[in-house]
């Protein structure tokens, strides 16, 4: 696991030179395809070298973080033609990369903390330097004090856990059973506001709207999984306390998630809907995750990845209307089917795969928590239903309304979708809708 991350501590240089902006996009393609070749145990943590491991769970994560910074760089052409500061914005991808690397590959619960903290500067950079509107800084703000808030608490347990068990790694803990109220919520608080779980959702949709196309894609690609890969390592050793407490965390995020699906509907801007949906498909992924049994587990981590691949790829759209109309209103942003066919098509797919259609990995992951919501409650079921149907109603309703309709007469100059942008928009869809033909080994570890 160490070489990766000299290999990606070696590429900063290459981020400072000139012209070398596709080159640092390759260089994360190659480092991409020998992970991808690296073999790991389905039993446990395997790769072990001096406090980095690595077993199925941050296996994928990490191969979605290193996929999702190289479709950053693609996606962000634009900062490239007109020569904004490429050098800081590729020094700060590669940065965030290898704090989120770390996040995911450190056992050293201590030492998670850490990178999990630290994955917030340059995300902030992102969206202060490449951000587009002035309330940008009101945007990072809020991203910041949400999500430092909650972060103290969880110092303060990991410290408590260490002076009393002599040991915070991960895979000794779960020998471990911590029955303490104050513990608990100290300990899943920072994750919940990560996730984020609704009533402290409102920082997300802020950024969202501000990030430039690369920060919206790494806050909803990656940003959103560290809170549930947080949750799924930290219950290991709360297990018993959870099943006391886990109904109220999943009847907030069951009505939290069915009041933004509705949400969703009143929204006109394109990048706040996108955002919403998020925190409607995240509150399914709390509750799998607090339910604690087989299927809740599996199809929550099965959704993180889907998720991630397919509002990232949402965000990327957006972003190829925003370049060309320079609005992100749903007033203006209409007719598109006239001016870009070819895109509609993306648009159909990636919406499809956002209300769980078939061969979507979004679908295999609703359907296990569908299943473990069923095994602790029949009455879930209703607010399930809701969730799913209104899921498809607000993708068909963006989809409709960017798609068809009279499109805007103030539009003077247009330019269809370039090789890029395909390019761009089917390294999303194809691993979302092709791993679901090697799903079985997530069915083996879990």
């Amino acid at each position: 696991m160490m070489k990766f991350l000299v290999m990606m501590i070696f590429m900063i240089p290459l981020c400072l030179k000139k012209n070398m902006f596709w080159m640092v996009q390759m260089f994360l393609f190659f480092i991409m395809f020998l992970f991808m070749n690296l073999s790991i145990s389905i039993m446990g943590f395997s790769n072990l070298s001096y406090y980095y491991s690595c077993d199925i769970l941050s296996f994928g994560l990490i191969m979605l973080s290193i996929w999702i910074c190289i479709l950053m760089i693609m996606a962000s052409e634009n900062l490239y033609k007109i020569n904004f500061y490429i050098n800081f914005f590729l020094f700060n991808i590669i940065f965030l990369l290898i704090m989120l690397y770390l996040t995911f590959s450190v056992m050293n619960l201590f030492m998670f903390y850490l990178f999990f903290e630290a994955s917030l500067i340059p995300t902030l950079m992102l969206i202060i330097g490449w951000g587009y509107q002035p309330e940008r800084i009101q945007a990072s703000m809020y991203l910041l004090f949400y999500t430092l808030f909650a972060s103290l608490p969880l110092l303060m347990g990991i410290f408590f856990i260490f002076n009393e068990m002599n040991c915070i790694m991960f895979y000794f803990l779960k020998f471990f059973n911590l029955n303490m109220y104050l513990l608990y919520f100290s300990m899943i608080m920072a994750f919940l506001v990560k996730m984020p779980m609704y009533i402290v959702h409102l920082w997300l949709p802020k950024a969202h709207v501000e990030a430039p196309v690369s920060g919206s894609m790494i806050l909803a690609g990656i940003m959103l999984k560290l809170g549930g890969y947080g949750l799924l390592r930290v219950m290991i050793f709360l297990q018993e306390i959870n099943l006391n407490l886990n109904y109220l965390w999943i009847i907030i995020s069951l009505i939290g998630g069915f009041y933004i699906s509705l949400k969703c509907f009143c929204q006109v801007d394109i990048k706040s809907l996108i955002a919403y949906s998020s925190v409607a498909h995240m509150s399914m992924v709390i509750s799998g995750i607090m339910i604690m049994n087989y299927w809740g587990y599996l199809g929550s981590y099965i959704l993180m990845i889907g998720h991630g691949l397919c509002s990232s790829g949402m965000f990327c759209l957006a972003n190829i209307n925003y370049e060309r109309l320079h609005s992100r209103s749903l007033m203006i942003n209409k007719g598109m089917m006239n001016f870009m066919p070819s895109m509609s098509l993306w648009w159909f797919l990636l919406m499809s795969s956002n209300m769980a259609a078939p061969m979507s990995l979004n679908l295999i992951g609703e359907i296990s928590l569908i299943n473990s919501m069923l095994s602790w409650s029949w009455i879930s079921m209703i607010l399930l239903m809701l969730i799913s149907f209104f899921s498809a109603g607000y993708s068909l309703y963006l989809y409709s309304f960017t798609q068809h309709g009279k499109y805007y007469t103030g539009i003077y100059s247009f330019y269809v979708g370039v090789s890029r942008e395909y390019l761009l928009l089917m390294l999303h869809w194809l691993p979302l809708n092709i791993m679901v033909m090697k799903i079985d080994y997530v069915m083996i570890w879990f």
